[in-house]
């Protein structure tokens, strides 16, 4: 199964109940809502949001402020980053979102090893809260890291979920392609890593897709497909041979038009089609 959405509300959407709406209408099938800001809701805005996504067969999710690092040398600023990965959290959770994508680190000087241990710590702060509450249900997403000063390749997030419960990888590939200088050539190699990563991912692998410009440090931003960095294509003749259920989340400059695009290229005429059931 195959969901496609953008990350962020259409344009001119008229708050989330109506985002999700125009999703709907425009045959897509997944929205990631952005609190990459601040996480910050009304509670009654992220349940009606929740019921009209359910009834219309869309799979959401969320991604938390981009100022999260677990690393960080002042308490503070890992203090908070706890709370604003609980606050998109308890906004999930409402709005019966699957996943929570997060940002979690930056070496800021430290060894990869060291950092890694921070951001365990900080998972397992958050998860533990989470069980109190009761909005464990909610899985947070480590998101794979496009620039080299950031914490999150794949195999680090892996040391961490082999140690907690409720943590599962978001594959950026444009940001894997960028921190690899360009390594995404072939379908085989988006294939080793649906591989690698769907082992990892509690029976559904949560995606972003964008092409991207990179230097020697990594990503430097985010493009549409048609620049083929990388070629969508390939990931295309990938995910059909590999087979497992998926949501890719368009994260290009227009990501609703990216993720038509999407569907195009992955001969999806119509996202009701994958409305069955949800992972």
């Amino acid at each position: 199964m195959i969901w496609v959405g953008p990350a962020g509300y259409p344009e001119r959407s008229k708050g989330p109940v109506d985002a999700v709406e125009k999703v709907a209408a425009l045959s897509l099938s997944a929205l990631e809502v952005q609190f990459v800001r601040q996480a910050k809701m009304a509670e009654e805005k992220a349940t009606a949001l929740g019921q009209r996504a359910k009834e219309l067969g869309i799979l959401l999710s969320a991604h938390a402020p981009y100022y999260i690092n677990f690393n960080s040398q002042n308490a503070e600023t890992v203090g908070k980053s706890d709370e604003w990965v609980l606050k998109s959290v308890r906004l999930a959770s409402l709005m019966g979102a699957r996943i929570v994508v997060v940002h979690a680190a930056a070496y800021a000087g430290k060894k990869p090893s060291k950092a890694t241990q921070e951001v365990l710590k900080g998972v397992q702060r958050c998860r533990k809260v989470m069980e109190q509450e009761g909005t464990d249900g909610v899985l947070i997403g480590l998101e794979t890291m496009g620039k080299k000063g950031s914490w999150g390749t794949l195999d680090e997030i892996d040391d961490v979920l082999r140690q907690v419960d409720g943590v599962v990888p978001v594959v950026d590939f444009g940001h894997l392609h960028a921190r690899s200088g360009g390594g995404l050539q072939s379908s085989e190699d988006f294939l080793e890593i649906l591989d690698k990563a769907g082992e990892m991912s509690a029976g559904h692998l949560h995606c972003h897709y964008s092409c991207i410009e990179y230097t020697d440090a990594g990503e430097r931003r985010h493009l549409d497909l048609k620049t083929k960095q990388p070629d969508f294509d390939l990931f295309v003749d990938a995910i059909r041979s590999w087979k497992g259920s998926i949501t890719i989340v368009s994260e290009t400059p227009d990501p609703v038009q990216g993720a038509q695009e999407m569907m195009l290229a992955l001969g999806l005429r119509s996202a009701k089609k994958s409305r069955r059931r949800t992972p």
